[in-house]
């Protein structure tokens, strides 16, 4: 199918950075053309002997979500990598991946379905693994030695035990983690059959896990 010019691209931002740092992303972004995002507190990971001795390799993170029109996602990535340094080691990833259509969002609203917008061949892809609480950690470590550099935690919870958080349109029950792993896609298998065989996700109310192509990948070196 031919791609039709007068449809409007989007893509999602997602940047994991370290605390304090997500209204920064924001407020960058904005100057840029986006019109705003969401940031969701979570826990990152630093395989570093003495800080594991320490008990200090988990790090407060804040997950970013902004959708834009993709001119506008990519000149604010530009300004955001020259920002944060995210050419250096642990100051933070971000990557971006395709919207299908966006309703509801300011500046953003679309009345147009566009298929496979995303790259061909992606040389990275976004892991989402949600499972009962207390499982995140079992997810890292598995997903390392399938070959992943670590990941992401973020805790899903809602306020009520009859409220749910809701991540692309899915209901995340209170006392969930939702762990997202940048994966080079040709280990992206390797690091899914592994955490599929541990936590038996095939198997009712195990979890839920799903893939995503990325387009623009910063800060994975």
């Amino acid at each position: 199918m031919e791609s039709n010019p007068d449809i409007t691209r989007f893509e999602m931002m997602c940047l994991v950075v370290n605390f304090g740092l997500g209204s920064k992303v924001i407020k960058t972004a904005k100057k840029h053309g986006v019109s705003g995002g969401t940031i969701f507190l979570g826990k990152g990971t630093i395989k570093n002997r003495l800080l594991e001795f320490l008990d200090l390799s988990d790090v407060r993170k804040e997950i970013v979500l902004m959708i834009s029109e993709k001119t506008f996602a990519y000149k604010a990535l530009e300004e955001l990598k020259k920002q944060l340094s995210l050419h250096k080691p642990n100051r933070g990833i971000a990557f971006t991946t395709s919207v299908m259509n966006v309703i509801g969002a300011r500046n953003c609203n679309s009345n147009h379905i566009e298929k496979s917008r995303g790259v061909d061949n992606a040389m990275y892809q976004a892991i989402f693994t949600i499972v009962d609480k207390g499982k995140a950690e079992e997810v890292i470590e598995v997903a390392t030695q399938a070959g992943s550099k670590g990941g992401t935690i973020i805790n899903a919870r809602g306020s009520g035990i009859h409220e749910t958080n809701m991540l692309f349109a899915m209901p995340i029950e209170p006392e969930k983690e939702i762990i997202m792993i940048l994966s080079e896609s040709h280990l992206t298998t390797p690091i899914v059959s592994s955490i599929r065989d541990r936590l038996n996700i095939d198997q009712p109310g195990n979890g839920i896990l799903f893939i995503l192509d990325v387009n623009q990948a910063y800060g994975l070196s």
